[in-house]
């Protein structure tokens, strides 16, 4: 280790120091054990052969020792120095010296001596250690010549094993020296080292007599860069001795095992001849190899161009297969900010546009019931004071004992007393200037004129409404309330890209977009009055009127076409349940002409109005048939006097029975102008069992049986529909009217009865008052009534009068 260590300080005069010490050493030790060695070398041992030039390559074999070409080019590795050849021609004799014992022979002091000598300079130069044969335990190596028994004893009976390096002395020389050699010429430096170490071991296990451990067999070396086959001494061939790599230097290294040992194969006497056929052969087949490897190249190449033309292609063809969709991109999601803000608008403003639309419907609504409290209170004032069994305390039932109340009371209904009979006079001298008077029958005007302070608070209330409606956008951009800037956006996206249009199902969404800006603009519509505006032409229909009907053929099932039904549907209708259920007076026959009128229209024009399973549809008929019941059960009053008190026909009384009687006949032509919207089942339940069996019948048997009974009935039968009794079958009506026929059917015998014994010209109109029951019979379809009345009173005209009908 110490020498490494020196070696490397100085390693320019290392090498010529050192070969000059070897020489000078070996020289003496050779002089004294020559007489002893030749003695007892035996002559059938030949030593090896040694290399000239290598003096530090102690332990290591050669088998080219006679070759020439081998001594000249260790020669030139060894700097070419010129007594290099004297000390290896030195060191060659001593190691001949140390290989001539026999097997069993007892070397002697010079022997021993020249080993030891050769063991410690093997030792210094760093080519081997020694190693002991058990693992962990060292052994020092002593220079005293006065321990050389011990050392004999010693060496004996232990096996002495030299540990090779990783790098040869030759090789450390070598690179000292400045020569680098190949790597098969480091390969073949170090199989020498190592042959000449199993050769100099041989040797001394044959001086002291150690049994042979394993035979190795010879291994097959072949050397291409040498044409020359060498033959090698096999030595070893009868003994095999293991050798082992120490480690030797860093202290990382010493950790390893130092037990490893393996086999020594000798490099085997028979190597392949390098020839020209051989090379050619050889390279004949790394050309075939070659020329493989190209052609999977070559179609690798090939495989990898095809696929680059095809993508190619490939990304030609997406390119020109976007067909914008970078601009429908962009478009896309402009129209999706825009929506979102829209809806973002909208979210503020409707709850507003909801409170608006209620407060409206709130004001009509107080409106029209303030109308139908004040008919109904004159109705409750009118039947007290006219009639015969009314006292003080049916007129006034909660009030106090001390008539305190009662005061109040009285004050209040001769305050409505006065105002109805001033509302009535003006009616009537209206009618007088428009000369309706002569055919005007009282009952069948409406009372619905307001007082001038009801008309000022009515319309300052609908002005401020109106106005906040016009505050609702005031912050507004116009594109996100103007229905036509929002019909352009969405007319736009139809037109440049259907596909996605049609996938987000805008024409589903429409009508609900614009609900809010069209309920603002229905906010004052009501059809009940007669200035109301047509729905139809209204700026919001006819904006929306032609939305999807482009020039291009018209796409299947396509939701924009029904998107004015289904607005219609959706707005309209709620609005119109609304005003039918809170605003419409049956009683009136203007506002039920127009809203029966409205409704019809929706019915014809609106296919989705008459489908049966529309949800707004069934509401805003359930609205009107409810508002018809209520009116049947709190607003008909038909009094009952005796027939004294009628025949005066100017008396209080009987002009309060006739007014009744006209309102329930007018009422029951408002409910049946719903004939066609409303069934038929259901109209003759509120009609005819509701309101002529329970009140009209009951004031006929208490009229005048003559003329005016008969003016009365023709005026009940006007109001049915024909429709009803065009389709029946056979001679009798429908059965709710059978009541109604047994009424006529008397009426005829009254006034037959009432002309016997009166003059010819009483009876003649008897008779013709007769055969007039008989066709309102007929026109009924009460057949089977006719021909018993035509039968009772010979009536033979029977044919004539039916078909007359």
């Amino acid at each position: 280790k110490e020498t490494e260590e020196v070696f490397k300080v100085k390693k320019s005069s290392y090498s010529k120091k050192i070969v000059k010490q070897l020489k000078k050493e070996y020289k003496e030790d050779l002089e004294k054990s020559k007489v002893r060695t030749e003695v007892n070398s035996p002559t059938d041992v030949e030593p090896p052969l040694e290399k000239t030039g290598q003096i530090k390559d102690i332990g290591q074999e050669d088998g080219t020792a006679n070759s020439e070409h081998g001594e000249e080019e260790m020669e030139v590795e060894s700097e070419k120095e010129e007594e290099k050849p004297k000390a290896g021609g030195a060191f060659s004799s001593a190691l001949s010296s140390l290989n001539v014992l026999r097997p069993g022979e007892i070397p002697d002091a010079a022997f021993i001596h020249a080993a030891r000598k050769k063991r410690q300079m093997a030792r210094e130069l760093g080519d081997f250690t020694p190693v002991d044969s058990e693992p962990g335990k060292s052994r020092l190596v002593r220079e005293d010549e006065n321990d050389a028994s011990d050392d004999e004893d010693d060496d004996e009976k232990r096996r002495i094993v030299f540990t090779v390096k990783e790098k040869s002395q030759r090789q450390k020389i070598a690179e000292e020296i400045g020569i680098e050699g190949s790597d098969d010429e480091a390969l073949v430096a170090g199989e020498q080292d190592e042959e000449l170490s199993r050769w100099e071991q041989e040797q001394i296990r044959k001086g002291i007599n150690i049994p042979q451990a394993c035979i190795y067999q010879p291994a097959e070396v072949n050397n291409l860069y040498y044409q020359n086959t060498y033959q090698t001494l096999s030595y070893g061939s009868s003994y095999g001795i293991p050798y082992t790599y120490a480690a030797y230097g860093s202290s990382e290294t010493k950790s390893q095992k130092t037990d490893n040992t393996v086999p020594f194969k000798t490099p085997s006497n028979e190597m392949t001849p390098v020839t020209i056929d051989l090379v050619k052969k050889q390279l004949k087949d790394r050309l075939d190899s070659m020329k493989e490897l190209h052609k999977a190249n070559r179609q690798q190449y090939e495989k990898h161009q095809q696929s680059r033309e095809d993508s190619t292609k490939a990304i030609e063809r997406l390119e020109g297969s976007s067909g914008g969709i970078g601009e429908q991109y962009k478009f896309l999601q402009e129209m999706r900010g825009y929506v979102q803000d829209l809806l973002e608008c909208f979210s503020e403003k409707v709850p507003l546009i909801n409170e608006l639309e209620s407060a409206m419907h709130q004001l009509y609504k107080q409106r029209a019931s303030r109308l139908v409290q004040r008919r109904q209170d004159d109705i409750k004032d009118e039947s007290s004071e006219f009639s015969s069994h009314s006292n003080k305390a049916l007129m006034a039932p909660n009030l106090e004992s001390f008539g305190r109340d009662r005061v109040i009371y009285q004050e209040q209904v001769k305050r409505r007393t006065a105002e109805r009979e001033a509302r009535r006079a003006r009616r009537r001298q209206a009618r007088e200037q428009t000369g309706k008077m002569a055919d005007h029958l009282e009952g069948l005007s409406s009372d619905d004129e307001e007082t001038s302070t009801d008309i000022t608070n009515f319309n300052m209330e609908r002005d401020r409404i109106l106005k906040e409606s016009s505050k609702v956008f005031e912050d507004v951009l116009e594109s996100f309330y103007s229905i036509d800037c929002i019909k352009s956006q969405f007319e736009a996206w139809r037109s440049k890209y259907f596909a996605s249009y049609k996938d987000a199902y805008i024409g589903l969404c429409l009508p609900k977009l614009f609900n809010p800006l069209i309920r603002l603009q229905l906010l004052i519509w009501t059809p009940l009055e007669g200035k109301c505006r047509d729905f139809e032409t209204m700026l919001w229909f006819e904006s929306l009127l032609f939305y999807g009907c482009e020039e291009q053929e018209q796409v299947k099932d396509d939701a924009d076409i029904s998107l004015l039904p289904t607005i219609v549907e959706r707005v309209v209708l709620p609005k119109l349940t609304v005003i039918s259920e809170n605003i419409w007076d049956p009683f009136s026959t203007t506002q039920t002409s127009r809203m029966v009128a409205i409704v019809q229209k929706l019915v014809d024009g609106y296919p989705s109005v008459v489908n049966a399973e529309n949800k707004n549809t069934q509401m805003l008929l359930k609205a009107l048939l409810l508002r018809m019941r209520r009116t049947l059960d709190d607003d008909v009053f038909m009094p009952l006097y005796p027939k004294n008190i009628l025949e005066n026909k100017n008396s209080g009384p009987y002009l309060f029975f006739q007014r009744q009687f006209w309102s329930s006949v007018k009422l029951l032509g408002n409910f049946l102008q719903w004939y066609g919207i409303l069934s038929n089942k259901t109209l003759q339940e509120l009609s005819i069992d509701g309101l002529l069996n329970r009140y009209i019948l009951m004031a006929f048997q208490n009229s005048e049986y003559g003329e005016d009974s008969i003016k009365k009935a023709q005026s009940v039968i006007a109001c049915f529909p024909k429709q009803w009794f065009t389709n029946l079958k056979g001679d009798k009506t429908i059965s709710q009217l059978e009541n109604f026929c047994r009424y006529l059917v008397h009426l005829a015998d009254t006034i037959y009865r009432n002309s016997i014994g009166c003059s010819d010209v009483e009876k003649r109109n008897a008779r013709e008052h007769i055969k007039q029951i008989i066709k309102l019979l007929a026109s009924i379809r009460a057949l089977d009534h006719a021909v018993t009345v035509a039968n009772d009173h010979n009536v033979k005209e029977l044919k004539i009068l039916i078909e007359g009908k």
